[in-house]
């Protein structure tokens, strides 16, 4: 039985790590219309962005209002500093009645992915 789990578990791992670690060499894109909001701080999004991203703190207070103005059926890219308050947002949003939404996880790994340009203004 031991064998057994430890063979489940060596298999789940090395299907994890493969997954986890594959990213797209050349660049997916995104869909036209599609809207990109950073969920870090305004002074974290000061440092780099990418081009053309709202910043919408997601912890800030009024973060439910503000996506409140946002239209639940278009397609948004959401990224943070490491992938963690992306996904905080997009559980928000998604309780919210958003439905189409990709974690980009970190500034680099959202331009890597998009093909968009990390800026500053």
């Amino acid at each position: 039985m031991k064998k057994i789990f430890t063979a489940i578990l060596l298999v789940f791992g090395v299907t994890l790590g493969v997954a986890g670690c594959s990213s797209p060499s050349e660049p997916v894109g995104l869909a036209e219309g599609t809207v990109i909001i950073d969920v870090r701080t305004p002074g974290e999004f000061a440092t780099g962005h990418l081009e053309g991203a709202l910043n919408i703190d997601v912890q800030s207070a009024d973060f439910a209002a503000q996506v409140n103005q946002l239209d639940p059926a278009a397609d948004y890219f959401i990224y943070c500093r490491s992938g963690n308050r992306s996904g905080q947002a997009i559980a928000q949003m998604s309780n919210m009645g958003f439905t189409s939404m990709v974690n980009g996880r970190s500034v680099q790994q959202a331009s890597d992915y998009s093909g968009v340009a990390v800026v500053t203004d």
